[in-house]
């Protein structure tokens, strides 16, 4: 059965960071594309970043200079590294995997900010 966890959400104050995990279970992690989605309350959901299986990033706009994306596939974890976050950053926050035809979710953590 395969698992995605996402970890490490919460209540942060603007300007502060959080780091968010995600620990894989049943995939050969190393193969797949990882990527980190948001979704705000009334909003679509968002790929924030990506990191693909041979290393790449990529980000979007808002969270250019801001978030960096890594992974550990010998722990088969991704992680979210969020600075200066700003009320904007309020969402759900779900990693996904990709390989292939093969897609997995997590079913996300929330991060609120908020002074």
């Amino acid at each position: 059965q395969v698992q995605l966890v996402e970890s490490g959400g919460g209540l942060v104050q603007p300007g502060g960071s959080l780091t968010l995990s995600c620990v894989a279970s049943g995939i050969m992690f190393k193969f797949y594309d990882i990527g980190w989605d948001r979704q705000a309350p009334g909003e679509q959901r968002e790929l924030v970043t990506s990191s693909s299986a041979r290393g790449s990033t990529d980000l979007i706009d808002p969270a250019r200079g801001r978030f960096t994306i890594s992974r550990e596939d010998a722990k088969d974890t991704a992680y979210l590294h969020m600075n200066s976050l700003t009320p904007d950053d309020t969402a759900v926050y779900y990693c996904h995997a990709k390989w292939r035809g093969f897609e997995y979710w997590g079913q996300g953590t929330q991060v609120t900010v908020s002074s």
